[in-house]
């Protein structure tokens, strides 16, 4: 008996830019799954119609990016306590022509640190200290999510538009703190953890100006942006001797559980799957 074809895809306007197809379709050939996963461009107002047509033509499930993650939940039958909590949906699985809504972005956060406080043999915990988040957008909502599930016992953060970063203390207002853009700076003091969730610093797009002076030599730096890999804030703090990841692991680890859960294999992010993505 042979694996069922098995139609999977991302959604999102504009989405010719995504690497999912390549994510998603590198695994289903190194698991020899029969399947196909592909982009497809679905305008906001056509959001209804274009669900219902990947419904109707036998699709698994879809991934969901810009615009879509907060709008799909309203098309969702079912949407698990952490897309909930989040406030939005990347991952939608169909069955018996419902939708059932997700979150695994900060999934992918979480174990793409994971993965490289492994590999890199590094002495360093997120239970251990403060946690300081740069932005407020979708990716800072599940970040934050993920990490009080960490056990993260502080966090602050910081936006542009302090009200956006205010939203975010509701999730814990005992472990999170908002704090104006201009002091940024200011509270990298006592960091374990720091954390770019904004688009400043990718490429076409002005810098992240982040003093990190006043971070301890043990903080890790990360950040949400993948291109260029290693952005100013990487490099400023790998020039001052401290930990750094790169934004690409959250990308790969974050497609995981969608590809599980319409497939039926966990796979695993190898070095040849991000040389293939960063291309």
């Amino acid at each position: 008996m042979t694996d069922p074809f098995e139609k999977t895809a991302v959604i999102g306007h504009p989405i010719s830019h995504s690497k999912s197809p390549l994510i998603h379709n590198y695994w289903l050939d190194s698991y020899g799954l029969s399947g196909l996963y592909e982009a497809i461009d679905i305008e906001p107002e056509n959001l209804k119609q274009g669900v219902q047509k990947l419904i109707d033509t036998g699709f698994a499930g879809f991934n969901v990016t810009i615009p879509h993650k907060v709008a799909i939940m309203d098309l969702c039958d079912e949407i698990s306590p952490i897309a909930q909590e989040i406030g939005a949906v990347n991952t939608v699985t169909i069955k018996g022509g419902k939708l059932h809504g997700t979150n695994t972005d900060g999934f992918g956060f979480i174990q793409n640190i994971k993965d490289h406080v492994a590999k890199e043999k590094l002495d360093w915990r997120f239970e251990a200290g403060k946690a300081v988040v740069i932005g407020a957008g979708g990716a800072a909502n599940a970040i934050v999510h993920a990490l009080l599930q960490e056990g993260v016992p502080e966090i602050a953060i910081t936006n542009r538009t302090r009200n956006k970063a205010e939203v975010l203390t509701a999730m814990d207002v005992h472990k999170i703190d908002a704090y104006d853009w201009d002091k940024r700076d200011e509270c990298l003091r006592d960091a374990n953890l720091i954390i770019n969730t904004t688009a400043l610093g990718m490429t076409g797009n002005l810098p992240l100006e982040l003093d990190l002076k006043a971070a301890p030599p043990n903080a890790l730096v990360t950040d949400a942006v993948y291109a260029p890999l290693y952005t100013d804030l990487l490099n400023h703090a790998r020039n001052r001797g401290l930990a750094v990841v790169t934004g690409i692991g959250m990308l790969l680890h974050q497609a995981r559980p969608g590809f599980e859960l319409w497939n039926g294999v966990m796979p695993e992010v190898t070095k040849e799957l991000e040389e293939l993505v960063l291309k």
